[in-house]
Order: C-alpha cells, then structure tokens, then sequence
C-alpha cells in the first residue's frame, strides 16, 4: 500500500480509546507473576454493535504495528541490536570492572514471563556502616546497561548495588514492553528479598530517566520500600511521544503509547506514601517539550505537581500550585532564591506545622494540612515541600549524576 493511500484509510476510519485503569494491583507469591493496571471492561450497547468494531479495526492494526515495529525501537534504542553491537566492548569492559574491582556477583533471573533478567550485586554490608546496609536497585534509561550506567553514582557514595538490564537488553532476554518491564523489575525485587537478605525497608529504588516507570511501578507494587530517586525522569510518556512526531500523527501516537506502551510514571508514584527525591536537570534537552532552555517544560515538573497535589491537596490549591510553578519556571539558582525571598518561605514554622499535623492524624496520604491556612501561608508551605521533593542539578540529560546529589529523600 502506497503512503497516499494509507493515509486515506487513516481519515476514513475514526476510533477514540480511553483506556481507564483500575486501582488494583495483583502479585502473587515470591518469584512470581505482576499484573499492570488493567482497562475496565467498556459497556456494552450500541458501541460494541459489529460495524464500530468493524470501523476501529483498522486503528487498533495500526497502533499495534507501530508500537512493535518502530516505536518500540524508538522508546528502547538500547534493544537494538546494532547498537548492543557497537557499545559491546565497553559492556564487556565495565562488566569486567564491576566483577574484578567490586567484587560484583552476576546472576541470572527468570522472570514469570520466561525473560532472564541479567543481574549485578554488589555488597557492602560488610564494611558495617549505615550506608552498605542499604542497597540501591538501578533502573536504566532507554539506552543505559548496569555495566556503564546509572549504577556508578550508589557505587562511588558506598551503597550496596543492584543493577539490571531491560528485557532484550544486553545479557537479558525478551523485548521491552511495558507488562515484561514490570514483570523484570518484579524478580529483581524478589531476588533481593529472598536470595539477597534484605528487607523492603533497607532498599531505596534509583532510577534514570525512563527507568522511572519501573522504579515507580515498584513503589506502588512494594509499598514498604525505604525511598525512590527519580532523576531525570517524566510523568508520563505521551507529551514526549508527542514532540518527536508528526502533529498529523497526534491520535495515532496518543493511542499507541496509552495501549502498548504506557509509561504512567505519575499515576504510579502517587499510590507511594513513602520519601520521594525528584532530580530535574536544569539543561535537559531530553524530557523538556518546548527546548532546553525553557526549564518550565520540563515533565519533571509535572511529576512533582501531580505527587504534592495528591499529598496535600489543601496546600495545593490555586495558590500553591501557580507559586510552585512560578519557582520552577526559576531557571537560576539566584532566580529560585528571589521567589523563595518574595513569599517569604520560613522553614521551622513549615516544618512544625507538617510534624504537629502527623502526630494528632494519619500518616497517611493526602493530607488535609493547610484547609484553615491564609493564602500567603498555603502558597509558604507550597514552596518549602516543593524543595524538599525536587532538586536541581546544572546539567544536560546524560550527564553522569555526582554522588553529592545522591541523598536519602526527605522525610518527615
């Protein structure tokens, strides 16, 4: 079929799909299988009659083929195999300095999935301080491998590491939807927990850029989890999909990701009531949808917009949330201290309102501190939880993280 053609079938056929997921989350027993949010059955009537199926057919053709041909390989170029090709002898090199100089065990992980998961540990429980008790899980980027990733930063800071590659990454099978991503991220958590020795409570979940879909699809499947670090990563993956093709392209690309590749990285971290640490990188040409240099494009600032409104929706009311915004617009750290300056943000009378609040309520989120506040107090509070969950690091997308902007999150 010729292109013209193509595209006049695309106009002659209309189909919208909302895809509306319950709020359950099924696991079974150790190493066993996980299930995604799950659509909820659609009504039956008069759009189910045989010519709708018959009219949306086509699209559903279109949006599976695109999102296992191309669009897989565009959101997961790491699973390309000319690339693994290219990069093998650094993978090779790195593995061979994370076994000889930190003593790294690799293994193997069969997933429920029949994927095997390549694995690397790195223990410091031995050096006996706080630090090597706890173990940082990696997850990598789109284009990111344990042996030259993301997993330096816990390395050179001391923590015990466990890094692992995406399904059809490297050393590990299968390709990298999202279903096989959460069943990989799944046997990596059990095999921690039950080969590995260590609790929910002494593992913090770090991931770089779109390795956050796994990190938060794992705090929320594993609430008990100490902490996730989110650097460099996004809300949800359809604005960004959206900017890298065509405007003709929109209801295609919207359909595709919310189907096949639906990385709904927000939705995922609020159903997490534990400590959250946001790294926005100030230069990201990756993550921003306007350019680098318009930082209040940047999704990271979403992702902490929709995580403080679902904490505090009293204090993140209108006021709040444009003073937030209005310091995340701040594109210098002089600038975030004017806005900090102008609302006059005081960090003990914050702190002491949040404490007083947890110990007459439930810890639990939302909370409604802040329903009596005045506007200035609300818009104070607004500020002073957007710096303990967000911090900014002067750097483009790929830039290595430096271990001094690797710290436990705020918690209250």
């Amino acid at each position: 079929m010729c292109i013209c053609c193509f595209k006049r079938c695309l106009k002659n056929f209309t189909f919208l799909f909302f895809c509306v997921y319950s709020k359950n989350v099924k696991g079974t027993g150790p190493l066993g299988g996980v299930s995604l949010l799950k659509p909820d059955p659609r009504p039956r009537g008069a759009a189910d009659s045989v010519l709708h199926k018959i009219q949306k057919l086509p699209c559903q053709i279109t949006s599976y083929a695109v999102a296992h041909s191309f669009g897989r390989r565009m959101l997961y170029p790491g699973s390309v195999y000319l690339l693994q090709k290219a990069l093998m002898p650094m993978l090779l090199q790195g593995q061979a300095r994370l076994v000889e100089e930190y003593n790294g065990k690799r293994a193997k992980l069969l997933a429920c999935d029949g994927n095997e998961i390549d694995t690397i540990f790195v223990d410091r429980r031995h050096l006996g301080d706080d630090k090597g008790s706890k173990l940082v899980i990696c997850c990598e980027g789109n284009a990111g491998f344990y042996e030259i990733g993301c997993i330096s930063t816990p390395l050179e800071a001391g923590y015990s590491v466990l890094g692992w590659n995406h399904p059809g990454f490297a050393g590990s099978t299968g390709v990298p939807f999202p279903q096989n991503e959460a069943n990989a991220m799944d046997v990596v958590i059990q095999y921690a927990l039950y080969r590995l020795g260590f609790t929910l409570e002494d593992i913090i979940v770090y991931a770089w850029s779109i390795g956050g879909f796994t990190a938060t699809w794992a705090t929320m499947a594993y609430p008990d989890l100490s902490g996730i670090i989110l650097d460099a990563s996004f809300d949800d993956l359809v604005p960004l999909a959206l900017k890298v093709m065509p405007e003709s392209w929109r209801g295609l690309v919207t359909r595709t990701v919310r189907k096949y590749l639906n990385l709904n990285n927000a939705e995922q971290l609020c159903r997490y009531q534990g400590p959250v640490l946001l790294i926005r990188r100030t230069k990201d040409e990756i993550i921003t949808t306007t350019h680098p240099d318009d930082i209040s494009s940047n999704r990271g600032n979403d992702l902490l917009i929709a995580l403080l409104q679902h904490r505090y929706p009293k204090i993140m009311a209108d006021e709040g949330r444009m003073v937030v915004r209005e310091w995340l617009a701040a594109s210098t750290p002089e600038l975030e201290a004017s806005v900090l300056s102008q609302y006059g943000v005081e960090d003990d009378w914050c702190l002491s309102v949040l404490q007083s609040y947890q110990s007459e309520n439930s810890s639990l989120f939302p909370w409604i501190v802040g329903e009596d506040m005045s506007s200035d107090e609300r818009r104070q509070m607004a500020l002073y939880l957007a710096q303990r969950h967000l911090k900014n690091f002067e750097a483009m997308h790929c830039s290595p993280l430096p271990t001094s902007f690797f710290q436990i999150p705020w918690k209250l």
